[in-house]
C-alpha cells in the first residue's frame, strides 16, 4: 500500500483544522473562504501539472502533483464534499469499462 493515502488523510484533516481560521494568516483559510478562488488555483495547478508532465521531468511531476492533490483537497472542504462522496463514487465505477462510464453520463 502506497504511503499517499496515509499522507492525503494526515493534509485532509489539517485542511479541516483551517477552517474557520483567520484568512489573513492562513492561506489555507484565504481559500477555505472563497471556494471560487480555490477553484481557480487547482485549475492553475492542474496546467502546471500538465506542464510538468510534458517537460519537465518526474522531480517537477511530483511537487507539482503534490501541489494539485493539496489544491483538491482545500476545494473539497471549502465546497463541503467529504472524501467519502469521492470514494463513493470512484467504488460505485470500479469493474466498468472507462468509456461505459463516460457513455452512461448524463449529456452537458
Amino acid at each position: 500500500m502506497s504511503r499517499l493515502f496515509e499522507v492525503l488523510s494526515r493534509l485532509a484533516a489539517t485542511i479541516e483544522a483551517r477552517k474557520g481560521a483567520d484568512p489573513a494568516a492562513s492561506y489555507t483559510a484565504k481559500l477555505l473562504a472563497d471556494p471560487t478562488l480555490a477553484a481557480k488555483k487547482l485549475g492553475e495547478e492542474a496546467v502546471e501539472t500538465v506542464i510538468a508532465a510534458v517537460s519537465q521531468g518526474p522531480d517537477a511531476l511530483a511537487a507539482e502533483s503534490a501541489d494539485l492533490l493539496y489544491h483538491w483537497l482545500v476545494l473539497l472542504a471549502a465546497s463541503g464534499v467529504e472524501l467519502d462522496a469521492v470514494a463513493d463514487t470512484l467504488t460505485a465505477r470500479e469493474g466498468r469499462s472507462g468509456l461505459d462510464e463516460k457513455a452512461s453520463r448524463p449529456k452537458a
